[in-house]
C-alpha cells in the first residue's frame, strides 16, 4: 500500500506506519487467542502439561512466522494462496496482511487439531469443546478487526472514516432492535412481492389460520394437501417471491394447496403445550376432509413441524384412525435426536435454566432462536456481516430469503422446553409409549402411512444423518430422497432455477452412507420426483368448483392470504 494523500490534503500513512501498527494489532490478537486457550478448563489431550509443552513449541513456530515479517527481505517474499473466501481480496496478498493472515490460520488449525486429539473424553464434551473452539476461532479471524484487515483500511482512507461511521450506526441500530440485519428489510413486503399466492383465511383458531388457495387448473387431485410449516418462523418460506413458491407450484400442478399459518406466541399462550400443536394439526386434517368431503389428505411437515406430524400419525394409528391421512411428507424433519448435530450442544441443564429465565412471560422471544441459528453458522450468519455492513459500512442488499430469516416468532416457553428436554435432551419420542398425546401413547413403529422423507446434504440444522434415522422407525412404505444444499435451499429449490441435485436409491439401507453409495443422481429440483410420488398414491383428479373454491364451502372466506396471524409481531 503506498503512501496517499487524502481529499483535505492530509498525509496517509505510510507503509512503514501500518505495518507497525498491524503487527501491533496482530499481536493483540495472538495475545487474545493465547488467553482463549489459557482460560479453558484443563482437558487431557488439549491443555493439560505434556500438551501444553507442544503448545509452546507451537508459539515458538508462530513467533518464527512473525520474525519473517520483520526481515527486510519479506515484502519481497511471494504471498502464500488461501482457500478461505474470507482473504480472497488482492490486499490480503500484500506481504504484512498474508503474514497476519497466515499466523492466525496457523492458530486456528492449531487449535481445532488439539481438540480432535482430545483423548479419554466423553465424546458429546468433545463435540461441545470442538463448536465452542470453531466458534472462537472464527470470532477472532483478522478480517474482523478494522486494523488487522486491509480492506477496511483502504475503504477507512478513502472515505475518511465514513465508513466506519455507517457502520457504527447499522450496528447501534441492530443493538437498538437486539437482532443482527441480513438484508434490506424495505425491499419486500408480504402480499406485494412476498407470499403472492391467492387464496383465503377459512379458519382461524387460537393456535393457528388454515389458509386455502385458490385453484388455476379447471381440474385438480381429487385428495388435497396440507402443509404443516415450522412455528419457529413464517409459513412464507413457502411461498417466497413467486418463481421459488412451493405453494404457488403446487397449485399450478394442479392441486387442492391449505397451509397453516402459526400464530406468533405471546403471554396468553404460557400453558400451549405438545399436545395441543398435535391437537391443532389433528384439527386442520379434519377441517379439510370435512370441508371438501374427502376421506384422506396428503400432508407436508416441514422441520419441527414434521416432527410432529410423525407424532400425529401415530396418535391417529392408535385410534385406528391412520387412513385419515393418504401419505406423509417430510421436509428435513427429525424424529430420532440421537444425531441431531450443533443444536444439541444448546440443551445442556445450563442453557435450559438460561431460556428459561429468558421467559418470564410465558414465550420465548423469537430473536434468541434467532440468535442460536446464527450461531451455528457464525462465519456466514453473524462475522460476515461484521465486516461488510460494520466495518466496511456497506448498504445491506435485498435478499427474500434472509429477510425471512429475520421475520421472527415467538414461541410458547412451556411448549419450547419441552421440545428441548424431551426430544432434543432425552430423545424420548422413538421410545414407545414414552411420550403421549391426550393420553395416547406414541409409537411410531405402528406408522404404516406411506412417507416420502427429504434431507439436505448439507443441512446444519436438521443434519441429513439425523433426518435418515426416521427410515428405521416407520413401517409403513417409504421412499428417502436427499437434496442437495441445505435446511433452506434443499427445499425451496424451484425447478425453473435448474440448480443442485438430488439422489435417490434404496431407502432400506443399512445406513445413509450405504443410501449414498448406490443412491443415482439427478440433476434439478426434487419437487418433480415428489409431484409424481403422490400421483401414485392416486392420480384420480375433480372438477376446481364449489369447495375448492376458498369460500364456496361451509368455510367462509376470513380475510386474503396471508392473512392475520403472518403480519403479528
Amino acid at each position: 500500500m503506498a503512501d496517499q494523500t487524502d481529499a483535505a490534503g492530509a498525509a496517509a500513512p505510510s507503509l512503514d506506519e501500518m505495518q507497525h501498527w498491524t503487527w501491533v494489532m496482530g499481536r493483540a490478537q495472538q495475545m487474545m487467542m493465547e488467553q482463549g486457550m489459557a482460560a479453558m478448563p484443563v482437558v487431557p489431550g488439549l491443555n493439560d502439561p505434556a500438551t501444553l509443552e507442544r503448545v509452546r513449541d507451537f508459539w515458538a513456530d508462530s513467533m518464527t512466522l512473525w520474525s519473517r515479517f520483520l526481515s527486510p527481505d519479506a515484502a519481497a517474499a511471494p504471498a502464500s494462496p488461501s482457500a478461505d473466501k474470507r482473504f480472497r481480496a488482492p490486499a490480503w496478498r500484500e506481504p504484512v496482511f498474508d503474514m497476519v493472515r497466515q499466523s492466525y490460520e496457523t492458530i486456528a488449525d492449531h487449535m481445532l487439531r488439539q481438540v480432535d486429539a482430545v483423548e479419554g473424553v466423553d465424546p458429546k464434551q468433545k463435540e461441545q469443546l470442538r463448536f465452542a473452539t470453531r466458534t472462537f476461532v472464527d470470532a477472532m479471524s483478522p478480517t474482523n478487526f478494522a486494523w488487522t484487515n486491509p480492506e477496511v483500511i483502504e475503504k477507512t482512507i478513502e472515505t475518511r472514516g465514513d465508513n466506519l461511521l455507517k457502520g457504527m450506526q447499522n450496528m447501534l441500530a441492530d443493538i437498538g432492535r437486539r437482532q443482527m440485519t441480513h438484508t434490506d428489510g424495505t425491499s419486500f413486503e408480504l402480499g406485494r412481492n412476498l407470499a403472492m399466492t391467492p387464496g383465503q383465511v377459512v379458519k382461524r383458531t387460537d393456535l393457528f389460520e388454515l389458509i386455502q388457495y385458490t385453484p388455476v387448473t379447471p381440474q385438480v387431485l381429487a385428495t388435497p394437501l396440507i402443509i404443516f410449516p415450522p412455528w419457529i418462523n413464517r409459513f412464507y418460506i413457502l411461498d417466497l417471491t413467486p418463481e421459488k413458491s412451493f405453494i404457488r407450484w403446487a397449485v399450478e400442478q394442479g392441486i387442492t394447496v391449505f397451509m397453516v399459518s402459526w400464530r406468533s406466541a405471546d403471554a396468553s399462550m404460557k400453558d400451549v403445550a405438545w399436545d395441543d400443536y398435535v391437537r391443532a394439526q389433528l384439527d386442520a386434517i379434519d377441517t379439510v376432509r370435512d370441508l371438501l368431503d374427502v376421506p384422506a389428505v396428503h400432508a407436508i411437515g416441514y422441520c419441527v413441524a414434521g416432527t410432529t406430524l410423525a407424532a400425529t400419525l401415530a396418535v391417529l394409528a392408535a385410534r385406528g384412525q391412520a387412513d385419515r391421512v393418504a401419505s406423509a411428507t417430510f421436509f428435513t424433519a427429525q424424529v430420532d435426536f440421537a444425531a441431531a448435530g450443533d443444536l444439541l450442544h444448546f440443551v445442556d441443564d445450563e442453557q435450559l435454566k438460561m431460556v428459561e429465565k429468558l421467559s418470564p412471560d410465558g414465550f420465548l422471544d423469537g430473536r434468541y432462536m434467532a440468535m442460536t441459528f446464527n450461531l451455528l453458522r457464525g462465519r456466514d450468519l453473524i462475522w460476515n456481516y461484521v465486516t461488510n455492513n460494520y466495518l466496511l459500512g456497506k448498504d445491506y442488499a435485498p435478499f427474500d430469503l434472509l429477510h425471512w430469516n429475520g421475520d421472527t416468532t415467538n414461541l410458547p416457553s412451556r411448549w419450547h422446553l419441552s421440545y428441548l428436554t424431551d426430544l432434543y435432551r432425552d430423545n424420548r419420542l422413538v421410545q414407545p409409549g414414552a411420550m403421549t398425546v391426550d393420553g395416547t401413547p406414541l409409537d411410531l413403529s405402528t406408522v404404516r402411512t406411506p412417507s416420502y422423507v427429504q434431507a439436505g446434504r448439507e443441512d446444519h440444522i436438521a443434519p441429513a444423518e439425523s433426518v435418515w434415522k426416521l427410515t428405521h422407525h416407520f413401517a409403513g412404505p417409504l421412499k428417502f430422497v436427499l437434496a442437495g444444499s441445505g435446511h433452506i435451499a434443499g427445499v425451496v429449490n424451484p425447478p425453473s432455477a435448474g440448480k443442485y441435485q438430488y439422489w435417490t436409491g434404496d431407502s432400506k439401507a443399512a445406513s445413509l452412507a450405504d443410501f449414498v453409495a448406490g443412491a443415482t443422481e439427478t440433476k434439478g429440483s426434487w419437487w418433480p420426483d415428489w409431484r409424481g410420488w403422490l400421483a401414485e398414491r392416486g392420480a384420480d383428479m375433480v372438477d376446481a368448483t364449489g369447495a375448492r373454491i376458498p369460500g364456496e364451502g361451509t368455510l367462509p372466506a376470513i380475510e386474503p392470504a396471508p392473512g392475520l396471524y403472518v403480519r403479528t409481531r
